[in-house]
């Protein structure tokens, strides 16, 4: 690695660990993910111990829970205590329009979130995060993980040339692109919008990589082929540099809280014919700036 890819990893793995009185937390890798424990959800939990899961969270970026009994009235209530619920789209048909069914059989060819993106980046105001609550996995051994890219990271190891490049730029966010060679919901309302390349993040106020290959289509400031060069390299980072990410195995009754504002996830499909389900519910958030 180059010295600056080195000071900055330096920078995020060195950081003195934080103690917590009223909850357990190991990390997965260094720069991202914790297994959190001490937390039972399906209660309301006290002041204290929801202030330093919120620490946790900015910590961390990734929030592992397991061995949860949740109802879907448990899950809301937990994600609320972060924000206001966001709306399923398209809203689902005589069912809670918070709570987002996600399911894989065996007759899938493909899973939603099978590549390396950030949740509905195309929208005016993408969400802050979503919890995933998975309760039934594929059998042992069949796959089903869930890849997280810590994109704080991604950003803070490019060259300072290149960061004050992008430091300039926008990009569209086009949710067309994320239906390359499907047909859109029906109902769905395909967004667009235009956001900095490189945003800051409302509380720790830390530049995050704002692209992804899901959503990301152009950088207007550039001419078509320099924009596509430039985001293909910046899109392949979580894939080419392991060192960004953590691999989260499911088990039954686990619930994954991820920053959807600084962090990208991979839902890997390697688990045909193999069965998975979960529910999710996402947060709000607000305007992105740079």
């Amino acid at each position: 690695m180059e010295q600056y890819e080195l000071d900055a990893v330096r920078a995020v793995t060195t950081r003195p660990a934080r103690e917590y009185r009223t909850i357990t937390v190991d990390p997965v890798t260094p720069v991202i993910g914790a297994e959190v424990s001490g937390v039972d959800l399906s209660k309301e939990l006290p002041d204290d111990q929801l202030a330093e899961l919120k620490q946790a969270f900015l910590d961390h970026h990734v929030l592992v829970l397991r061995d949860q009994q949740l109802t879907d009235e448990d899950h809301k209530r937990f994600a609320g205590h972060f924000g206001e619920l966001r709306p399923v789209n398209p809203p689902p048909v005589d069912a809670d329009p918070y709570v987002l069914e996600i399911s894989t059989g065996a007759e899938a060819d493909n899973v939603a979130g099978n590549g390396w993106h950030a949740d509905g980046t195309a929208d005016a105001e993408p969400s802050l995060g979503s919890m995933l609550y998975i309760t039934r996995v594929p059998e042992p051994g069949s796959g089903g993980d869930t890849l997280f890219a810590n994109m704080h990271l991604a950003y803070e190891m490019l060259s300072p040339t290149m960061r004050g490049l992008l430091d300039g730029l926008t990009a569209v966010h086009d949710g067309l692109v994320a239906f390359q060679g499907y047909t859109p919901p029906e109902g769905y309302v395909i967004p667009k919008s235009e956001h900095p390349l490189v945003v800051r993040h409302p509380e720790t106020d830390r530049r995050i990589l704002y692209v992804n290959k899901a959503y990301t289509a152009r950088i207007p400031q550039l001419s078509p082929d320099e924009s596509r060069a430039l985001l293909d390299l910046l899109c392949a980072l979580p894939a080419q540099r392991p060192l960004l990410t953590c691999r989260i195995r499911w088990a039954p009754n686990t619930l994954v809280f991820w920053d959807n504002r600084c962090v990208q996830h991979h839902a890997t499909y390697d688990y045909y014919p193999h069965t998975r389900y979960g529910r999710r519910v996402a947060i709000n958030g607000g305007p992105l700036k740079g």
